[in-house]
C-alpha cells in the first residue's frame, strides 16, 4: 500500500489565500455611500442677519448588504464669491418649533435626518435638514451652490447636491 503524499506547507498556504479572496469578493462590499437629490429649500430670515434654512431631500441606499448609519449631517452653503459657510444644524424638537411658530415656512413633510439614523440597504426615503446661518436671506439666495454632507459612523461620506439654478 503506498503512502500518502505529504502535502507541501506552500501550497496549502497558497490554496487558503485563494479561497480568502474568492470569499472577501463576495461578502465584502465596496464602500457604502447614498445618492440623493434636493427636493425644495425654504428660508426663513430672523433677527439681525441670522436666517433659517430648511432643506427637504430625498436619498437612496444602493448598497445590497450594507446599513448607513449616520454620524452626522452638514449644511454646507457656497456664497456668491464661493466660500464655503457650514451652518448650524438644527435639533428635530427645535425644527419642529420652528414650523409651529412660523406658519410662512409652510408644512413640515419630513423628518429630519439625525444622528445615529440607520438608512437599510436598497431603501429610500425623504427626510430634511435645517441649519442656522450668520447671513441675510438676500445672501442666502444669492448662493452658487448647496451641499449636504451625510458621514457614516465607518467613515464614507455622501454629498448630495443642489442642482444649478
Amino acid at each position: 500500500m503506498p503512502s500518502p503524499v505529504p502535502m507541501r506547507p506552500v501550497a496549502l498556504v497558497a490554496g487558503l489565500v485563494v479561497v480568502g479572496v474568492i470569499l472577501g469578493l463576495f461578502f465584502l462590499e465596496k464602500g457604502v455611500t447614498l445618492q440623493g437629490e434636493i427636493l425644495k429649500v425654504r428660508t426663513l430670515p430672523l433677527e439681525g442677519t441670522n436666517t433659517v434654512m430648511v432643506v427637504d431631500f430625498r436619498f437612496v441606499n444602493p448598497s445590497k448588504k450594507s446599513a448607513f448609519w449616520v454620524r452626522s449631517v452638514e449644511v454646507i452653503l457656497e456664497d456668491k464669491n464661493g466660500n464655503p459657510i457650514t451652518g448650524t444644524t438644527v435639533a428635530e424638537a427645535d425644527a419642529r418649533r420652528l414650523f409651529q411658530y412660523y406658519p410662512i415656512l409652510g408644512q413640515k413633510f419630513n423628518d429630519s435626518l439625525i444622528l445615529r439614523d440607520k438608512i437599510p440597504p436598497g431603501s429610500t426615503a425623504d427626510r430634511m435638514i435645517a441649519a442656522s446661518f450668520d447671513l441675510s436671506e438676500a445672501d442666502m439666495q444669492a448662493r452658487k451652490n448647496l451641499t449636504l454632507r451625510i458621514t457614516d459612523v465607518d467613515g464614507p461620506v455622501a454629498e448630495i447636491h443642489e442642482k444649478a439654478k
